[in-house]
């Protein structure tokens, strides 16, 4: 059995792994990398194997690295079957039609530069019949995907719907972490405690990091929020649609009823946010006790009260001539495209604005570069003066940080020593900046594992 990594390998985005046995190949998330153009020019590149000969695909979750490149999967000839959560489902639907306007960008930006012979032209065929292809998994339910094997979904509490995977197959059985969520964040669950495994696929985006506490980032948002009012400014918060935006939405609700914040008019701007947050209300057997509670009590807290939504296009234009002070959230959250960037275009020369940074932001990104502290950035070809104030808040991530996915890889260790039957054979470090993977991997090693960081479309024989 064999299994090659294809995407989030000594990178954070690309997600995508290939399980090969002598009987079936099963695909593990088929993502979009994204960030500097070192890593987005992958998604020009063929396939590492025949989409034909897939048998099945499993998704983690609906977020543009895990699932960016099913379209054109699809196109290229996959038919199996695509296994997730109803959540993930449903959301993903979204963002697959996202993905395949990213991929049109891509294969014009490539044939204007004369670069590539590989084409990924937009191919409205393939979406439809990538919705059709998907199959519900309940979370916690073990379902044959391909001859001789199996997987189980379980909550990872990082996005509606998102999964842990674990795979069973020749004998091995295989524990896919997804995106870990952070523990007590709002909304959904926390992510699910696991114990035995052969192989563990860990991911590593917060490696070497620690979040502030919860409280001190929520402390620091009604801060910013209220010198935005006393400053007579306004408030750009850049946010994944998926996930992040409904969280900054909660969290603002939360500020709000115990008067910590001024009612500032809040301006949701993306379309795709909007849908995703009738999606999360749908699904409210997902929420955590909290939350259902929150929705008992005082109906629904992923409703800013009088926040304007603004689907069209001009009046997301409009904004920039509202009455001040104002906030917007915007995607995408690591400025690398999106309507963000026009609000970022008006505000970045301002002293009374502020640019908040509430989730990662990936290596050669333009987030990365205003969050590093660069007094010049060049936005449409100009070189522009960063006057607004930057800040950033990790609290609110959607990420395990360090110590957190320390303590959920533990788990696998707990009462077990090496060579006793559930303890890992291997830890595979993944889904990381090398910076980020090889701050994890030793204090991994430090817990009794055999470790790996392994590269870029490497294969590894699995006994």
């Amino acid at each position: 059995m064999e299994l090659a990594f294809l995407g989030g390998a000594t990178t954070v985005t690309g997600s995508q792994f290939l399980l090969d046995t002598s009987d079936a190949r099963v695909l593990v998330d088929c993502g979009m990398f994204q960030g500097s153009p070192n890593e987005t020019v992958r998604n020009r590149l063929p396939f590492a194997y025949d989409p034909h000969d897939v048998d099945a695909l499993l998704l983690t979750h609906a977020h543009l690295d895990q699932c960016g490149l099913i379209p054109h999967l699809v196109a290229s000839g996959f038919h199996g079957s695509i296994y997730a959560t109803a959540g993930t489902m449903e959301l993903a639907g979204l963002v697959l039609l996202d993905a395949a306007k990213l991929q049109t960008e891509f294969a014009k930006r490539a044939v204007r530069r004369e670069r590539h012979h590989h084409h990924l032209p937009r191919d409205a065929e393939a979406e439809l019949r990538a919705s059709g292809l998907f199959k519900e998994v309940p979370y916690g339910a073990e379902v044959t995907v391909a001859k001789g094997i199996t997987a189980r979904l379980v909550d990872a509490g990082h996005i509606l719907g998102s999964s842990i995977i674990v795979v069973r197959a020749a004998g091995q059985t295989l524990v896919f972490s997804g995106d870990l969520g952070r523990r007590s964040s709002p909304i959904i669950r926390d992510p699910t405690i696991l114990t035995d495994a052969d192989y563990v696929l860990l991911e590593s985006t917060y490696g070497g990091r620690e979040h502030e506490p919860e409280a001190a980032a929520v402390a620091l948002l009604a801060e910013t929020v209220n010198a935005v009012h006393d400053a007579g400014g306004v408030l750009l918060v850049p946010s994944f649609a998926v996930g992040r935006t409904q969280d900054m939405v909660w969290e603002l609700d939360r500020l709000l009823a115990a008067d910590r914040i001024p009612k500032l008019p809040l301006y949701l701007d993306s379309p795709m946010a909007s849908k995703a947050s009738d999606i999360y209300r749908r699904h409210a057997d997902y929420f955590d006790d909290e939350m259902r509670a929150l929705i008992a009590r005082s109906g629904d807290p992923l409703d800013y009260p009088g926040a304007i939504v603004t689907n069209d296009p001009a009046a997301s234009r409009a904004i920039k001539d509202a009455p001040r002070q104002y906030m917007i959230v915007a995607s995408n959250g690591m400025l690398t495209g999106g309507r963000v960037l026009n609000h970022l275009r008006n505000l970045i020369d301002d002293p009374k604005a502020t640019l908040l940074f509430v989730g990662y932001q990936g290596e050669g990104t333009l987030g990365a570069h205003l969050q590093s502290g660069v007094k010049q950035v060049t936005i449409d070809g100009a070189i522009r003066d960063v006057r607004c104030r930057v800040r950033s808040l990790d609290g609110f991530s959607a990420h395990a940080d360090e110590p957190q996915l320390l303590d959920w890889v533990g788990n696998f260790a707990k009462a077990k020593r090496t060579g006793d039957a559930g303890f890992p054979k291997t830890v595979f470090v993944v889904h990381g900046d090398p910076e980020a993977e090889h701050a994890l991997e030793p204090k991994i090693r430090g817990l009794g594992f055999n470790t790996k960081i392994p590269s870029w479309r490497e294969r590894v024989r699995l006994d």
